[in-house]
């Protein structure tokens, strides 16, 4: 099974490389670009079988490494 793990900043939660990305893409002509967050996506192959374990798994792999849960939110596609 693959994994897929997206990882944003929270809401209300600084982001310098999304606001040089935003500015960026002002300087390069694009105007209408008010906002930019940016995050990570994270791919993983797993041994797991069952969806629901996996997901269990991934979850936790989450929780304990993969984002910052005080300043970080993530969702897991299980495929």
């Amino acid at each position: 099974m693959k994994a897929r793990v997206h990882v944003m900043l929270k809401d209300g939660v600084l982001d310098p490389q999304g606001e040089a990305v935003r500015h960026a893409l002002g300087t390069l002509g694009f105007k209408g670009v008010e906002a930019v967050r940016q995050g990570k996506v994270i791919e993983i192959d797993l041994s797991a079988t069952d969806p629901a374990a996996a997901d269990a798994e991934v979850r936790a792999m989450c929780e304990k490494l993969l984002a910052n849960t005080v300043i970080e939110k993530y969702t897991v596609e299980i495929a």
